[in-house]
């Protein structure tokens, strides 16, 4: 990966404890970007994290803070501002779920919905709104953020789940339109992604077994890890990515291609 072509630029990442967020804030910090790790209760792994960039020379800043509330999000884009006096990219990662099969329509309750819509949309959009000022003034501001291909196919861990996904991908969309030319919008939609929080949910063996599952499954006969999809969020970072705004960008190995179709 190359070194440098983010230099001088700032960048929130929320949830970037572990896993994709903490893929994708080491990454930044290796194309020498200043980053803010962002957690919510994680704070060892998130100082871990934080560690982890400071040894790439970058500059970083951790940061305690809740997405579904708006104060928290004011908090995160005035502690980048202060710090480094400007904000040019946000990547909306933080997420949350509630594994709930999608024909038990008793599984999930309002609050579950209410819950899971204030971190996975609601979340995103006050963090937009909260550093829109600075990504303005960048000139070329760039948010990136983290769907899923639940939020594309209507799979995934529940019906909740799906549908902020998919809400996330329609506001993609409409901030794309509303925010340029200075700032560009766009999502990445992982498929599965091989993290911590499947063995720790789950025990190892059923880890290895998804695990093989996709590399017996997808098209390109491989297990997602966090730095595939820290790699493609990156490029919608960077200058790379300049003619590109409002795309919804599948990352799975072709799991999408996999799926049944016509039930």
């Amino acid at each position: 990966m190359e070194q440098g072509d983010l230099k001088g630029k700032v960048a929130i990442v929320t949830g970037s404890a572990t896993g994709i967020g903490a893929a994708v804030a080491i990454g930044l910090a290796r194309r020498s970007a200043a980053v803010l790790v962002n957690y919510t209760k994680s704070k060892a792994e998130a100082e871990a994290t934080a560690e982890l960039v400071r040894e790439t020379g970058a500059d970083v800043r951790l940061a305690q803070g809740d997405v579904a509330r708006d104060e928290d999000c004011r908090k995160l884009a005035k502690m980048a501002t202060e710090s480094w006096g400007r904000i040019d990219i946000l990547v909306n990662n933080a997420g949350t779920t509630k594994f709930a099969g999608h024909a038990d329509l008793d599984a999930l309750s309002a609050e579950d919905f209410t819950h899971i819509y204030s971190v996975n949309v609601v979340g995103p959009f006050q963090m937009i709104r909260a550093c829109l000022p600075q990504l303005k003034a960048s000139g070329a501001g760039a948010v990136v953020n983290i769907s899923s291909i639940a939020g594309v196919t209507g799979i995934g861990s529940s019906v909740a789940y799906a549908a902020s996904k998919g809400a996330l991908n329609t506001m993609t969309m409409s901030l794309a339109r509303a925010l340029g030319p200075e700032i560009r919008v766009n999502a990445i939609c992982p498929g599965y992604v091989g993290t911590r929080w499947f063995s720790d949910r789950f025990g190892m063996e059923t880890f290895e077994r998804l695990n093989a599952e996709q590399v017996a499954t997808t098209p390109l006969k491989r297990a997602g890890r966090p730095d595939d999809i820290a790699d493609a969020v990156i490029f919608f970072c960077t200058a790379a990515s300049r003619h590109i705004t409002g795309e919804m960008l599948i990352v799975d190995a072709g799991l999408h291609l996999s799926l049944p179709h016509g039930r």
